[in-house]
């Protein structure tokens, strides 16, 4: 049951700009329209392992952004903006869907896409529930686009605390400044350093990628060459043949570009994609860990200079990040024995009548004492 103090908050992501940031943040500018990612299907049979990899380093982990939305307070407004018909973004459909987040189904009414579509349907959305539901307090938007300026301004005017979420290098500066508080993809807590050194040199694996076209390319000319020769020798044996080529050549490319013409509206069914399997088996007392260790990482990321969180606001934290937890069915009498087995990963404290946790600091080396 949700308390009557607790903050209530909106949640509205803006999926489009958050995955392509990402994904260009790690391997360079233009990269997602360059390697085709819209489009990609890595189920699809000849498809370039290599892309795939690299779709596979930029995976947004959206855990960690409504675990991070949930340390405001109770969500009640919960929605991503999309065309989930696209193979890259149906791909998440399972990884949201666990965690209630609304897909909000943005169709395709052009060749180009959703331009702005999802700019606009959130807001008219955020702005609608300001005045629907009076008692909500946050209202967290997961984008780094100047076009939320305006939004988050008046979010503020109606006096709601207005949080913003974006990726590093992909963020406008203007937005940040419109926000109560602005956090980057990459700090939030659980987010895991996929391919760091690439995101901290400024995406020299799209570089890399670019030189590995531009090699490719060479030797793809030089082929060519040797080709041509081959094939102006046998078309001197065979004229009809490289006519035959030429026809089947030119239908081929012409029914691409009329597939690539051609808007999608059916839904893509995800079964395809690596999730787990339904039937597996999953620990409740590692999940449970992996739930505390969390919650632990948002307090203090959040917390003031005192490391020292209190058991019953982590407890909290972590009923809003699951709320399915509950120390009982795990065989604890009490939340304090929950925690005091988990001394692997947490070590308790008091203060007085409060008692106190922290995620348990790594062994320093001891340095060599001076005489």
């Amino acid at each position: 049951m949700t308390e009557p103090s607790d903050s209530r908050v909106g949640l509205y992501i803006d999926f489009d700009n958050i995955v392509i940031s990402r994904y260009q943040q790690l391997h360079g500018r233009q990269a997602f329209q360059r390697d085709g990612i819209r489009d990609f299907d890595r189920t699809r049979q000849g498809a370039d392992p290599e892309i795939a990899a690299r779709l596979a380093a930029a995976t947004v982990d959206f855990d960690a952004v409504v675990d991070f939305a949930a340390s405001f307070g109770t969500i009640v407004v919960n929605r991503a903006y999309a065309d989930w018909s696209v193979p890259v973004n149906a791909s998440y459909q399972r990884q949201l869907m666990s965690r209630a987040v609304d897909l909000t189904q943005l169709f395709t009414t052009t060749t180009r896409g959703t331009k702005n579509g999802a700019d606009i349907r959130l807001a008219v959305d955020v702005v609608e529930d300001l005045f629907r539901l009076p008692d909500l307090t946050h209202v967290i938007i997961v984008a780094g686009d100047s076009d939320y300026i305006a939004l988050a301004q008046k979010s503020k005017r109606l006096g709601r605390y207005v949080v913003g979420i974006g990726v590093a290098g992909s963020s406008s500066t203007s937005l940040a400044a419109a926000c109560d508080e602005f956090e980057h993809y990459d700090s939030l807590p659980g987010v895991k350093d996929a391919a760091g050194a690439v995101a901290r040199s400024g995406g020299s694996t799209g570089g890399r990628a670019a030189g590995r076209k531009v090699e490719s390319a060479a030797g793809a000319g030089a082929s060519d060459d040797s080709s041509a020769q081959g094939q102006s020798q046998s078309s001197a044996q065979s004229p009809g043949a490289e006519g035959d080529a030429q026809t089947e050549k030119k239908t081929t490319t012409r029914g691409r570009r009329a597939a690539a013409m051609t808007p999608t509206f059916s839904h893509l069914d995800d079964a395809g994609y690596e999730e787990p399997e339904p039937t597996e088996q999953v620990d409740p007392q590692q999940t449970a860990t992996e739930l505390l260790v969390r919650a632990l990482q948002v307090g203090h990321a959040k917390g003031d200079d005192d490391e020292w969180l209190n058991t019953g606001n982590v407890k909290n934290q972590m009923r809003r990040m699951d709320p399915s937890f509950s120390e009982k069915p795990l065989g604890f009498r009490s939340f304090g024995d929950f925690l005091a087995s988990r001394d692997e990963v947490a070590e308790l404290g008091e203060d007085g009548s409060q008692r106190l946790i922290r995620l348990r600091q790594a062994p320093q080396p001891s340095a060599r004492r001076r005489r």
